[in-house]
């Protein structure tokens, strides 16, 4: 019981680890409030009051991000143009995301600020800028899971030969951390696939399936992608401890 109570608070004392918590909340709380809005016409209390609670969490989740543009410039500075990636497709596709993960803040806050009425321009444009490019960088990150997925794949196979024709373990030990290393790729695209097909609905109507999702939906699809970056983290704060 001690153990858990620490780990919880270890959890919730990084900024990182908030920020999952309270994005699961958010669409957990979507997901439940537009189930159970559906289900009795928006006559649900209930509902009604868990939907309004995770739009609160969003816009707390929008107010932190105020203070992410230097930590995202810093970490675009270190990567550079990506001089130690071997792929240059992976390397520009890294780097573009970053260009898109590093625009995507300013634009956020001017539509935030719009919204708070502290600069006189209009929000919506902000919005679907801030949305197009956070879509834009799901999509170069699925593709650059998917590549990567392929070349480790291709490495497997060489592995497995090379462990067919030696017989040393070693062979085997890297070929189970290449498996490893493929299914968290797999997590990384099926996570981006759910974010993405939100961020398209948050798109104006008329593009795909812009405003279409109820709200339940947009839940399940952040649940999902929430809970896969929950696990992640779990996983990467274990492998560090060991």
């Amino acid at each position: 019981m001690q153990d858990s109570l620490e780990s919880v608070v270890n959890l919730l004392e990084s900024y990182r680890g908030r920020d999952k918590v309270i994005r699961t909340l958010c669409y957990g709380s979507q997901l439940v409030g537009g189930v159970l809005s559906q289900k009795t016409g928006d006559s649900s209390q209930l509902g009604k009051r868990l939907l309004l609670f995770s739009a609160q969490l969003s816009h707390c989740r929008t107010v932190l991000r105020l203070f992410d543009d230097l930590s995202m410039a810093a970490y675009s500075q270190s990567y550079g143009l990506g001089a130690t990636e071997q792929d240059k497709v992976l390397r520009w596709m890294s780097v573009l995301i970053n260009v898109a993960d590093q625009l995507y803040y300013p634009c956020e806050h001017i539509a935030w600020a719009a919204d708070a009425e502290l600069v006189k321009v209009k929000s919506d444009k902000w919005w679907t800028l801030c949305t197009g490019l956070w879509g834009l960088s799901l999509l170069l990150g699925t593709l650059r899971s998917l590549r990567i997925i392929l070349k480790l794949r291709r490495k497997a196979q060489k592995c497995r030969r090379a462990a067919q024709d030696d017989g040393r373990e070693g062979v085997i030990t890297v070929t189970v951390d290449i498996q490893r290393q493929i299914c968290g790729e797999f997590l990384n695209v099926l996570s981006s696939l759910a974010d993405l097909s939100n961020a398209i609905h948050w798109m104006p109507p008329g593009f795909l399936w812009g405003g279409s999702f109820p709200h339940w939906l947009v839940g399940l699809m952040g649940t999902f992608s929430s809970l896969i970056g929950m696990l992640q983290m779990c996983s990467s704060d274990q492998t560090a401890s060991v």
